[in-house]
């Protein structure tokens, strides 16, 4: 019976210690700092901070633009014809076919509206992936270091995720339609340089362009304002940012 006893212990601590995998080490570590402590920050909690930090903005950014008008009445984001374009839109509107120009552009903005829709959970996936140096880099950088993260490591994959749906969003509310029509109107001009009417590609990249610029004003909200800090370990560590920056 004394012998049974003994080895209880040992089986606890051997089926413990079988139960742990490198899968929920993160876990593992997040439950430890979940009381968060006063003094200088632990790596994890910069970790921790940080994410929680970047899918408050993201969200918040990807929720914005998604609404109706959320492109469209931004004046700093609002997607107007491409450069190689304008010339045709000054054009087209000199010959009376300005209502033709206002639909393009309203339903190119709409397109991006509706992709921005699914932008969060792609930022999410980049968020989880940030190592503890990107973190540490990302807090002590410069007042844009989050987005330029983002932007570093994030855009290719955006772009080859935004583009079906952009495509499929143009389609739905017409924008290709309608700005086909202009490029097609507009090379029936003589002696004019002939514009492609294919706008999936510039529409793309513009609503990413629009992300990135409000996620930008995100970051900087959270580092300068306390008030945008709604967790401790955010409140902690951003402090401890401030107090490093100052």
């Amino acid at each position: 019976m004394k012998t049974t006893l003994l080895l209880i212990p040992s089986l606890v601590i051997f089926i413990t210690l079988s139960s742990y995998t490198p899968a929920n080490e993160y876990h593992i570590k997040r439950t430890a700092i979940s009381v968060v402590q006063p003094g200088i920050p632990s790596q994890f909690e910069i970790a921790d901070a940080l994410k929680q930090a970047l899918a408050q903005g993201t969200a918040k950014s990807s929720d914005q633009l998604s609404a109706v008008d959320g492109f469209f009445k931004n004046g700093a984001i609002k997607i107007l014809f491409p450069p190689q374009a304008v010339k045709a839109e000054k054009t087209l509107r000199g010959l009376g076919m300005g209502k033709m120009c206002d639909d393009a552009i309203l339903s190119m903005n709409r397109a991006a509206e509706d992709a921005a829709k699914q932008a969060k959970p792609i930022f999410i996936g980049a968020i989880e992936h940030m190592s503890l140096q990107d973190a540490m880099n990302i807090l002590l950088g410069s007042q844009d270091a989050a987005t330029q993260y983002f932007k570093r490591t994030t855009t290719d994959q955006l772009f080859a995720a935004f583009k079906p749906i952009v495509q499929t969003s143009l389609n739905k509310v017409g924008a290709t339609k309608y700005y086909g029509d202009v490029a097609k109107e507009y090379n029936k001009v003589p002696f004019v340089s002939k514009i492609n009417p294919d706008i999936s590609a510039y529409v793309t990249q513009k609503a990413i362009d629009g992300l990135f610029y409000e996620i930008a004003i995100e970051e900087l909200n959270i580092r300068k304002n306390i008030g945008a800090r709604p967790s401790p370990v955010m409140q902690k560590v951003f402090a401890f940012a401030d107090s490093k920056m100052n």
